[in-house]
């Protein structure tokens, strides 16, 4: 891909309208190599027609998150999981 792209934590703001906690601090597993690491090292490309994150390792899409008006599509088929920590 020769299309510039940002880190992670370019999904912070995004996130953090939906999620309590800083998702860019979460590890996530790309379901296609299996790399672990920070949702922050993803290489995020948008902001239009919406936020993708691809893993740093194989460049597969991991993440996808789409705003419209008073809604959000989040789509992380691309992920294995993903750990957060969370308040106790």
């Amino acid at each position: 891909m020769t299309a510039e792209y940002l880190d992670g934590n370019a999904l912070a703001g995004p996130l953090g309208e939906i999620f309590a906690v800083d998702v860019t601090a979460a590890t996530g597993r790309c379901a296609n190599c299996g790399l672990t690491g920070p949702v922050a090292s993803l290489h995020v490309y948008g902001p239009d027609p919406g936020l993708v994150a691809r893993c740093p390792g194989c460049d597969e899409v991991v993440l996808r998150l789409v705003r419209g008006p008073g809604t959000a599509w989040l789509d992380l088929r691309g992920a294995v999981s993903l750990r957060l920590d969370v308040p106790e």
